[in-house]
């Protein structure tokens, strides 16, 4: 893509309102643009990140055996009122009516929906288990909406609903998606931490939430140091009983680590998993005949990522001063193409037409060349191609790793070859 053809509003100054890292490199790489308080359009470069994050996530689901659907963003009151939760769930919800006075919401959330859509197909055993997920808009009305994407009122998510016949077979759900979380978080570059968690208005016993770690996270983790080591081998059972929690639920009295072992680092919440049992079946009559010929309520669970959210927290854990630092995974555009001066548009040309053009955002501007470095350190693509005079008689070009800074001289075919993507 030639940047002169794309939508990419970058700001040069920070935002006033604009309080957190994520937030003020959002907008001023041009990501999102404020709609209204807590809502944001999602700009060019920004939904390319965004969709780049959904793919990881459905690709992970998908392997995991787990099945994607699309429930609506507005519901009936009425799913609600089975359930028991439409006068507890609070100010947050969006109530709304239709042209016929019936109540209805935006959803800030689907288990309802998604209890709703087996209850009257799922009759046995044999169907079971059953888990089924879809990425999907949320709203949720927050007092005091701040952060930008971090803590927004709309946020997309993704969520996944697992149905069981018994507390046994819930629990591997649970496990098979918590293993899951971790392989989607590690291959956008992270490092998740799974804590013991509060299961909030949602309900439920069983329940964690994953960080990652970033200096500028909201809460504090403690965890057992023997934590990363399990996290490559996605030992669940293991990863699940080490000690590791968040903010309050740390006590030091009770706490049996040895200091010298627990971690203590800062991190932000970007998925939470729950086992529930009969919370929602039971209201809403959702139940299935067993093996041995009994009735009995569906266990179930339910299993967020914010998608939305992950944006920001990404961008909080991979920064420096002059602005985003994208894992490769997660980047709209892998490379920039930085044409310095126009005697070299010719070789500039020649790179850009050999590389995939949907990996490549190519500036070929008549800005400054100040203009063009700040820029493209700004929107923080993992690697830059910088085409300056020696591409003419030298046939040479500097290729620059925005992780590191390190910068080498390459030929240009040994350029292209070591981007060329089959």
């Amino acid at each position: 893509m030639r940047i002169f053809k794309y939508y990419l509003p970058t700001l040069k100054e920070k935002p006033a309102h604009a309080k957190i890292i994520s937030h003020q490199y959002s907008l001023r790489a041009g990501l999102i643009k404020q709609t209204a308080s807590g809502i944001y359009s999602w700009l060019p470069l920004g939904l390319l990140v965004l969709k780049n994050i959904e793919n990881i996530i459905r690709d992970e689901m998908n392997k995991s055996g787990v099945i994607e659907v699309l429930m609506p963003c507005v519901q009936p009151a009425s799913l609600w009122r089975e359930s028991g939760r439409y006068d507890d769930y609070g100010k947050e919800m969006l109530h709304i009516k239709d042209r016929h006075g019936s109540d209805m919401l935006f959803g800030p959330t689907h288990e309802e929906v998604a209890t709703d859509l087996i209850r009257d197909t799922v009759r046995s055993y044999k169907d079971l288990p059953l888990c089924l997920y879809h990425i999907q808009w949320k709203f949720r009305d927050e007092v005091r909406p701040r952060y930008g994407v971090m803590r927004g009122r709309e946020f997309l998510m993704k969520d996944a609903y697992s149905f069981d016949v018994d507390y046994e077979g819930a629990l591997n759900s649970y496990n098979l998606m918590y293993k899951t979380y971790i392989k989607i978080f590690k291959r956008m570059g992270l490092t998740p931490i799974g804590v013991r968690a509060d299961t909030g208005p949602i309900g439920g016993n069983l329940s964690h939430e994953f960080h990652i770690l970033a200096n500028t996270g909201e809460s504090t983790l403690y965890y057992d140091n023997k934590f990363s080591e399990l996290l490559e081998s996605e030992d669940v059972e293991s990863l699940k009983n080490i000690y590791a929690v968040a903010d309050d639920m740390h006590d030091p009295k009770t706490c049996l680590v040895p200091q010298e072992q627990l971690n203590v680092s800062k991190g932000i919440e970007i998925g939470h998993i729950f086992y529930f049992g009969d919370k929602y079946s039971k209201p809403m009559k959702a139940s299935v005949t067993s093996q041995d010929g009994k009735n009995v309520n569906m266990h179930m669970g339910s299993y967020g990522i914010g998608v939305s959210r992950l944006v920001g927290a990404i961008i909080e854990a991979f920064h420096d001063d002059k602005g985003i630092i994208w894992p490769e995974a997660v980047a709209p555009f892998r490379i920039g193409l930085i044409n310095l001066q126009t005697k070299v548009t010719e070789a500039a040309d020649k790179i850009y037409k050999a590389l995939k053009s949907d990996e490549v955002l190519y500036d070929d501007t008549e800005g400054s060349i100040g203009v063009k470095f700040s820029r493209m350190d700004l929107i923080g693509l993992p690697w830059q191609i910088i085409v300056g005079k020696k591409a003419i008689n030298e046939n040479i070009v500097e290729v620059k790793n925005r992780a590191t800074g390190e910068v080498k001289e390459m030929q240009i075919e040994e350029a292209i070859n070591r981007f060329s993507t089959k």
